[in-house]
C-alpha cells in the first residue's frame, strides 16, 4: 500500500508508527508547504506543495497520487479535511481512498457552532454553546450559565484562541475583536473530567470498530500531552449511539467531558489525533485496520481491546539534516 500524508508538520512519531505496522512493500509519501516540517523526513519521499488555499493545490495532490500509485490519502490538519472530502469523487476515480468524513459530516466537524446545534437536534448531550455576545449575555441573565465561561473560534484548530473569560467586559471585548467566536459553558466540578477517544470508523461498514478512551492529565496548545487509559461501557455505548448520526471514514479523535455522572460530546477532529500515539502503544492499531479496509475486508469490532491504567507522557525531540541546496526540483525534496 502507498499512503499519501498531507500537511504532516510535526507528526513524525505517527509516521514512525505507520512504518512499524504497515505491510512489507508499503510506502509513505509526505507533503507540506515548508521544507522545515520535521515529519517530512520520516517518509519514503517528500513533496513540497502549495498552501492548501492555493487554486492549484488539489491538482498537485492528485498528480502525486497518480504518479506514486497512492492507495489512501489523509491529512493531519483540520482546515484540509473539508477540502479532501469535497474532492472525494476525483480521488475515487483514480482508486484512492480518502480517509476523511463525507462532506456533510466534515463541514459539521469544522464548524463547532453548527456541530453544537446538530448535536442538540439529535438529543446528544453536549456543553451549552452560544454564537454571539448577545446570546451569551441573555443566557447569563436567565441563569443558564455564569462566569467564568469559555470562548473559542467556531472554525479554529489546535486550541488557538480558546480561553476562559471572567466578566462581561472581557466577553464584549472578545466578541468585538473576533465575531467568529463562540461561547461555551465551562465544564467544571469535583466530578468533572476532560476526556478523549481515538476511534476507527470502518471505511466499508461505516461503523465504529475500535474505541480507545483516555483521561487527560495535562494539556498544552494543540491537545493533551499526558493521558491515562480507562474503560467505561457507558462511554462506549454513548460513542456508538452518537456516531450513528454522522458518516465518518477512518480514524477520528473525539473530545468528551464527564460531569455529574453524564458524558458530553465536546467536539470531533476527524483525523488521527495528536495523542493517537497513546492508543497505538497500548496495542490499538488503526494502521492494520486501514490496510484491511484497503484490501476490501471489513474490520471485526475491537471496542475497548486494551488495558486500563496505561499512561502516555509526551516529550520533544528533533530532526537534524543538511539544508537542501538550491531550488527544489519538481517540488521534491531529494
Amino acid at each position: 500500500m502507498n499512503y499519501l500524508m498531507c500537511s504532516v508538520g510535526r507528526r513524525g512519531e505517527l509516521i514512525k508508527d505507520f512504518r512499524r505496522s504497515m505491510e512489507k512493500g508499503s510506502h509513505i509519501i509526505a507533503t507540506d508547504n515548508s521544507p522545515y516540517a520535521p515529519a517530512l523526513y520520516f517518509a519514503d519521499q517528500q513533496y513540497l506543495v502549495p498552501r492548501i488555499d492555493s487554486p492549484e493545490y488539489m491538482d498537485v495532490i492528485l498528480d502525486i497520487c497518480k504518479c506514486k500509485h497512492i492507495n489512501a490519502v489523509m491529512t493531519f490538519i483540520d482546515p484540509e479535511i473539508v477540502l479532501l472530502a469535497e474532492n472525494r469523487e476525483r480521488f475515487q476515480e483514480i482508486g484512492v481512498e480518502v480517509l476523511t468524513p463525507y462532506i456533510e459530516t466534515a463541514k459539521l466537524c469544522f464548524n463547532k457552532y453548527d456541530m453544537f446545534k446538530y448535536l442538540q437536534t439529535k438529543g446528544i448531550k453536549t456543553p451549552m454553546t452560544w454564537g454571539t455576545y448577545d446570546e451569551t449575555i441573555e443566557a447569563i441573565k436567565k441563569g443558564e450559565c455564569s462566569f467564568p465561561i469559555f470562548v473559542k473560534p467556531r472554525t479554529g484548530s489546535g486550541s488557538v484562541g480558546a480561553r476562559k473569560i471572567f466578566d462581561q467586559e472581557a466577553l464584549r471585548a472578545a466578541f468585538e475583536q473576533d465575531s467568529s467566536l463562540i461561547a461555551q459553558e465551562l465544564m467544571t466540578g469535583t466530578e468533572c473530567f476532560d476526556l478523549d477517544a481515538d476511534i476507527y470508523v470502518d471505511t466499508i461498514s461505516h461503523l465504529p470498530v475500535s474505541i480507545f478512551t483516555k483521561r487527560k492529565i495535562s494539556t498544552t496548545i494543540g491537545g493533551a500531552n499526558k493521558t491515562i487509559s480507562f474503560k467505561d461501557e457507558k462511554l462506549f455505548s454513548f460513542v456508538q449511539k452518537a456516531l450513528r448520526h454522522f458518516k465518518f471514514n477512518g480514524p477520528i479523535d473525539v473530545d468528551f467531558f464527564y460531569k455529574d455522572g453524564e458524558y458530553y460530546l465536546s467536539e470531533v477532529n476527524p483525523r488521527f489525533g495528536g495523542a493517537y500515539l497513546h492508543a497505538y502503544s497500548a496495542g490499538v492499531d488503526f494502521i492494520k485496520m486501514i490496510e484491511r479496509n484497503l484490501h476490501g475486508e471489513i474490520n471485526t469490532a475491537q471496542i475497548g481491546a486494551y488495558d486500563e491504567g496505561i499512561v502516555m507522557m509526551m516529550y520533544d525531540s528533533v530532526v537534524i539534516r543538511k539544508k537542501p541546496a538550491g531550488e527544489v526540483n519538481d517540488r521534491i525534496l531529494e
